[in-house]
C-alpha cells in the first residue's frame, strides 16, 4: 500500500513529529482531489510514465546514477535526486499506475543508497556550485525521505540527516550574510526544518524557524524586500519573479507546516511578507504573466534540455509560480487579506488564455488542487488594477491602464545592467538600458504573448524596445557575471502619484562611452518618451529603439499586421501606435525574420531553432553623436485613427525642455506637468534647487505636487511652482511649506530611499 494511505491513523495516535511529517506530505503531494478526474488523472499518469522511464534508464556507476548526469558538476547530483523524487511521487500517489509498486520502491532506495555512498555524505568536500549542495539536493532528499519514511528505515534516515547537517551546518543559519540571505535563506531553512522533523530533533526545527526572522524586515541595501515593494537578490539584481517566487513559496510552506505546532512562526514581522503579496508581487503580475524585468537571468531558460515535460519557462511560467505561491500563503493570511488574494488569483486564472494556469505544465497535483479550489470559490474574480507603481529600490517601474500595461527596466550603481551566470543570459547587456516592455489588449502577439513565444532567443539584443544603445559589439558575459556590471550613475528613479509618473535614467552604456538622459512621462493613455544629451565616441552609430515588436511565427498562417505611417505618426495593427512630433522622416523601420535557439543564450537549454518575425522602429543618432535628442509618444492598443488624431492635436502635448539639464512636459487635457531636473533650474512652471523629479496634477480648483530626489543624497531641496496658490490643504511630514500666494515654494527633506513626497493645495 502507498505510504500516504498510512495517514489514516487517528491523529491522537501520532506524536508531533509525525503530525508535521504528514502535514508536509499533504503540502507536497496534495489531498482533497479525485485522482481519476482531470486534470489530475493526466498529471498523475504522466508522473507514472516518467518514473518508469527514469527507472528503466537508471544505471549506477562510481561517478553517476544516470548516464549523462555525472556527479561532477554537482548539478548531476541534484538532477539525480530530482528523478528519484519523481519516482517517489509515482510510488506514493494514487492514480500514477505505479502506486505502491515494490520494484519501483526498491530502485528508489537503491538510488538513494548509491548517492549516499558515492557523493552526498559527510565525508565529501563540496565542489562546484554551492547551491547544488546546500539547496538543490537537500531539498529533494528531505522530500523523498519524508515520503518514504517508514520504507527508508532508520539507517537511511540517519544518513540523510547527517548529510544535511554536513552540507548545511548550523553556522550557515547563524549569520545573515553571503549566500544565506533572502530566498536562499528560506530554502536553507526549509531543508533544516525537515531534517529536524525527520530526525526528531527539536533544536533543528527551532533553528530553522528562528533563522527565518532576518528575512522578514524591510532592508535598505542588499538582498530582501524593500519598503517600496522591490525585491533584490544577489545584491544588485531585481528578482521578484524568480528568487522572489522561491521566497514566497518557501515561506508559505514553512508557515503552513509549523502553524499550531511547538515551533509555529510567531514573529510579528512576518506580516511584512503577507503585505508583500499586494505591494511587491501583484503589481508585476499581468494576466498571469510575471514581467520579465524582474526575472533576471531566468529570461534565457525557455526550454531546458533536461526537462522531460518540455515546459516553456516563459513570463507566464514565472507568473504561475507566483500565483500558486499566493494561493498557498493565503492560509496564513487574515480573512480580509485571504479574500482579496483569492479574488486576484481567480482573476489571473480567468484571464490567462496564453498559458492557462489550470492546465499548464508547471504544477503537480498539490498546487493544481489548491488553485482549482480558489477558482471554484464564490469570491468574484478581481480585474487588473490601473495605476502606477515605482520600485525605486530596484530601478523598475510599472504603468497600468485599462487594457494595457508597461514596465521599465533601468540600471544604476545600485542595480546591475543585467545578470548572467551558470551559462545563462550571456547577452542580456542592454536589458537595463531603459527597456520599455508593454502588453496591449488581447492574448495574441500584440498583447499577453508578446515576450512569451520565443522572443528572447530570436530578438536582436542590440535593439530591445525603449533602449538607447551604442552599436559597438559586445562579447558574451560582457562586464562580468552575477550582477557585477553596474553603471557609475546615481540619477535613476522618479516620482508617481499612483496614477501618473515621471521616470528618468542617467544612462551610461555598458562597454561603451555612451551617455544619455532618458525620461518617460506616464499618462492616462500614453507614455511620453524623451532623450537628450546622447553622446558617444565609440566610432559606431548610436540608436534609440522606438520599439521592436515580435509578430509571431511567419509560418503560423496568420496575415502580417499592417504597418502604416503619417506625417507625425506610425501605427502597427493589433499592437498600437507611436507619435513623432518631429515627423517620421527620421524614423527607420525594418520588418525581418530572425532565427534562434534557446541554447544560444543558455547552455542548459535545447538546440531546437525557430523563426519569428519582427517589426523594428528606431532612430539613428549617427556615429559619435554629441548632444543628440529624441521625442516620441507610445500609445499601446490605440487604433490608427486615434493615433493620427492625437498626432495632429497641437494642444495635447507641450514640451518645455528636452536637454541634458532638464526634461519636462505638460499634457494639457490632463492638467499634468512632469519634469526631471538633471541639474537645478527652471522648466516651464516648475523649478528645483537640486536634481529632482516632479509631478504636478491640477484638478479643478486644487492641485497635487509630488517630488523626489533620485540621486538620493538625502540633502534638502526646494521645489517651486510658479502659479497662484491660495492655501495648502495637506502635505507629507517631509514637506515644509515656505511660501504660497503668487508662487508655491516647498522645502523637501527627501531621505535616501528615492521616495516621493506630496503636497495638496487650493488654487488662487
Amino acid at each position: 500500500m502507498a505510504p500516504t494511505a498510512r495517514a489514516d491513523r487517528h491523529p491522537h495516535d501520532l506524536d508531533e513529529f509525525e503530525k508535521l511529517r504528514l502535514r508536509w506530505l499533504d503540502l507536497q503531494l496534495g489531498s482533497g482531489y479525485d485522482p481519476a478526474a482531470e486534470p489530475y488523472a493526466s498529471r498523475l499518469a504522466e508522473t507514472g510514465d516518467l518514473a518508469a522511464r527514469f527507472r528503466a534508464s537508471m544505471a549506477p556507476t562510481p561517478t553517476s546514477l544516470w548516464p549523462g548526469y555525472a556527479f561532477d558538476p554537482p548539478s548531476g547530483i541534484t538532477q539525480s535526486y530530482h528523478r528519484l523524487w519523481t519516482m517517489t511521487q509515482a510510488y506514493a500517489q494514487q492514480g500514477t499506475g505505479r502506486t505502491g509498486d515494490p520494484a519501483l520502491l526498491a530502485d528508489v532506495l537503491r538510488g538513494l543508497d548509491h548517492l549516499a555512498e558515492r557523493v552526498y555524505n559527510p565525508a565529501t568536500s563540496r565542489y562546484g556550485n554551492w547551491w547544488e549542495w546546500q539547496i538543490g539536493s537537500p531539498r529533494l532528499l528531505m522530500d523523498i525521505i519524508a515520503t518514504l519514511y517508514e520504507e527508508a528505515g532508520p539507517v537511511r534516515i540517519e544518513a540523510a540527516c547527517a548529510a544535511v547537517d554536513h552540507f548545511i551546518p548550523d553556522s550557515v543559519l547563524g549569520d545573515y550574510s553571503g549566500t544565506s540571505t533572502g530566498a536562499n535563506r528560506v530554502d536553507l531553512c526549509r531543508s533544516v526544518a525537515l531534517r529536524g522533523v525527520l530526525g526528531r530533533h527539536p533544536a533543528k526545527i527551532a533553528l530553522a524557524r528562528d533563522a527565518l526572522s532576518p528575512v522578514f524586515p524591510y532592508v535598505t541595501s542588499g538582498d530582501g524586500l524593500y519598503a517600496d515593494g522591490g525585491f533584490i537578490q544577489h545584491t544588485w539584481v531585481a528578482y521578484s519573479g524568480t528568487y522572489g517566487q522561491v521566497l514566497l513559496d518557501g515561506l508559505g510552506r514553512l508557515f503552513a507546516l509549523l502553524t499550531g505546532s511547538s515551533w509555529a512562526v510567531t514573529d510579528p514581522a512576518r506580516s511584512i511578507v503577507l503585505d508583500s503579496v499586494e505591494k511587491a508581487y501583484a503589481p508585476l503580475l499581468h494576466n498571469g504573466l510575471m514581467m520579465d524585468c524582474v526575472n533576471g537571468r531566468a529570461i534565457s531558460r525557455g526550454l531546458l534540455r533536461n526537462d522531460v515535460r518540455g515546459t516553456l519557462r516563459s513570463d507566464h511560467y514565472h507568473g504561475h509560480g507566483i500565483i500558486a505561491a499566493i494561493a498557498l500563503l493565503a492560509d496564513a493570511a487574515g480573512p480580509a487579506q485571504r479574500t482579496r488574494w483569492h479574488a486576484r488569483v481567480k482573476g489571473w486564472i480567468a484571464r490567462d488564455t496564453v498559458s492557462p494556469v489550470l492546465t499548464a505544465g508547471r504544477f503537480g497535483v498539490a498546487d493544481l488542487a489548491r488553485l482549482h479550489a480558489v477558482a471554484a470559490s464564490p469570491v468574484p474574480a478581481a480585474p487588473e488594477p490601473v495605476g502606477h507603481t515605482l520600485f525605486a529600490s530596484m530601478d523598475r517601474a510599472v504603468h497600468r491602464r485599462p487594457g494595457w500595461a508597461a514596465s521599465l527596466a533601468m540600471a544604476s550603481d545600485r542595480i546591475a545592467y543585467y545578470e548572467c551566470g551558470n551559462g545563462e543570459n550571456p547577452r542580456g547587456w542592454h536589458t537595463g538600458a531603459g527597456m520599455l516592455s508593454w502588453w496591449g489588449p488581447g492574448a495574441g502577439a500584440g498583447g499577453d504573448a508578446q515576450y512569451t513565444d520565443w522572443f528572447w532567443p530570436t530578438v536582436d539584443w542590440y535593439r530591445l524596445p525603449g533602449t538607447t544603445v551604442s552599436t559597438r559589439r559586445l562579447p558574451d558575459r560582457a562586464g562580468g557575471e552575477w550582477g557585477e556590471p553596474k553603471p557609475d550613475v546615481r540619477w535613476v528613479g522618479g516620482v508617481t502619484d499612483g496614477e501618473s509618473a515621471a521616470v528618468g535614467q542617467h544612462l551610461r552604456g555598458l562597454g561603451s562611452t555612451l551617455q544619455a538622459r532618458k525620461s518617460w512621462f506616464c499618462t492616462a493613455d500614453a507614455v511620453v518618451c524623451l532623450g537628450a544629451g546622447i553622446t558617444a565616441t565609440d566610432g559606431v552609430p548610436v540608436e534609440t529603439i522606438v520599439d521592436n515588436r515580435c509578430l509571431g511565427d511567419p509560418a503560423g498562417g496568420t496575415a502580417d499586421p499592417a504597418f502604416t505611417t503619417g506625417s507625425h505618426w506610425a501605427h502597427l495593427e493589433g499592437h498600437g501606435g507611436w507619435i513623432l512630433p518631429g515627423g517620421t522622416a527620421a524614423l527607420r523601420t525594418l520588418r525581418e525574420e530572425r532565427t534562434g535557439a534557446w541554447r544560444d543564450i543558455n547552455t542548459t537549454s535545447t538546440t531546437e531553432r525557430r523563426t519569428r518575425r519582427y517589426q523594428t522602429l528606431w532612430l539613428d543618432h549617427g556615429t559619435d553623436p554629441a548632444g543628440a535628442t529624441y521625442t516620441y509618444v507610445l500609445m499601446p492598443g490605440a487604433d490608427r485613427r486615434t493615433v493620427a488624431a492625437r498626432a495632429h492635436d497641437p494642444r495635447w502635448l507641450e514640451i518645455h525642455d528636452n536637454t541634458a539639464a532638464r526634461q519636462a512636459v505638460t499634457v494639457h487635457p490632463l492638467g499634468l506637468t512632469a519634469a526631471n531636473f538633471w541639474q537645478p533650474g527652471r522648466s516651464g512652471p516648475l523649478g528645483a534647487t537640486a536634481p529632482a523629479s516632479v509631478l504636478l496634477r491640477r484638478n479643478g480648483r486644487t492641485a497635487t505636487l509630488h517630488a523626489s530626489e533620485p540621486p538620493r543624497t538625502g540633502e534638502p531641496l526646494e521645489i517651486t511652482w510658479h502659479h497662484p496658490v491660495d492655501r495648502v490643504l495637506g502635505h507629507d511630514p517631509t514637506v515644509e511649506v515656505l511660501a504660497t500666494g503668487r508662487t508655491l515654494r516647498l522645502r523637501i527633506t527627501p531621505g535616501t530611499a528615492g521616495a516621493g513626497h506630496g503636497c495638496r493645495v487650493a488654487l488662487g
